[in-house]
């Protein structure tokens, strides 16, 4: 009995110890979150900007780019996705992932040959230990991206998408990424970012209302030459501020959930030690009755 006591008071340590780590855990990322939302916040007047912007060129523009036109000189596709560089988000990585996995099914389904680029520890040790090859890898600042990894990743991106076919040039850019929709909801995205998907359009004029004009300077190719590329890198940053925002709204959720459970756990070794030591102090009393009786005898 004095053993099964000393285990329960065991337990009842390492598991307060955890409750403490899981506390400080939320209370990190509670404070976080609120910062991680303010920058997508800071981030969206640019983007809508910038898309409008891009949407109006697309829209009145006649010249082709690179960049608004499909390949068809290689079928080999892009994936870049998004996940932590941390654990204690619950399913945030897995869900993200499995998302991939899937995109990459249908893709090769389809006949494309898939390269995946990954930013995340996460997703990165997830492709390394199924000796999956990764084209590229970016790891660290998940839950605080900055602009100039954001910059890296894009540049690296766009170099692929311009590459001709014989030097692993590709076709299509996908990226996946956790859409932050508010503290309890944070879903898996696919977008397709390159040929350019321009996702907010030019409002229509109205009947009588003449159609905008545009004048271009040096030219519309320079123009979309300096703007096209501007987008792209504002996408994928605004991607990694909605996952970056997500991984912390979800490992507030996952820690103060094990913070619970750890209670739960605590008050139920508790009752399991109260209960041995009763047993104990009980079997101590029957053994001094029945020596004094066998004394007595």
């Amino acid at each position: 009995m004095a053993g099964t006591q000393r285990v329960y008071k065991q337990r009842i340590k390492s598991t307060q110890a955890l409750k403490k780590m899981f506390r400080a855990q939320e209370l990190i990322a509670a404070s976080r979150i609120g910062r991680a939302r303010g920058r997508v916040a800071q981030a969206t007047p640019y983007s809508r900007a910038i898309t409008r912007a891009v949407s109006a060129l697309a829209t009145h523009s006649s010249t082709s780019h690179p960049l608004l036109t499909d390949r068809t000189d290689t079928n080999r596709v892009a994936v870049l996705l998004i996940a932590s560089d941390r654990g204690m988000a619950g399913a945030y990585s897995a869900s993200v992932i499995r998302e991939t996995e899937r995109l990459v099914e249908r893709l090769q389904a389809s006949g494309k040959e898939v390269a995946l680029y990954v930013s995340g520890r996460r997703a990165v040790s997830y492709y390394t230990f199924r000796r999956r090859e990764l084209a590229a890898q970016w790891q660290g600042g998940s839950d605080a991206p900055q602009v100039d990894v954001a910059d890296d990743i894009a540049d690296t991106l766009l170099r692929a998408f311009d590459a001709p076919a014989e030097a692993g040039g590709v076709g299509e850019l996908h990226v996946v990424y956790t859409q932050f929709v508010n503290m309890v909801t944070q879903r898996p995205r696919v977008i397709r970012m390159l040929p350019l998907e321009v996702v907010e359009g030019v409002a229509p004029a109205g009947e009588g209302d003449a159609l905008p004009l545009y004048d271009f300077e040096p030219s519309p190719e320079a123009v979309l030459d300096a703007l096209l590329p501007r987008y792209v890198r504002s996408r994928i940053y605004s991607c990694m501020l909605q996952a970056a925002a997500s991984e912390l709204a979800a490992r507030q959720r996952a820690m103060h959930t094990a913070t619970e459970n750890a209670e739960d756990l605590v008050r139920m070794y508790t009752r399991l030690a109260n209960q041995a030591r009763q047993a104990e102090i009980t079997q101590e009393i029957s053994e001094i009755v029945s020596g004094a009786d066998a004394l007595a005898s």
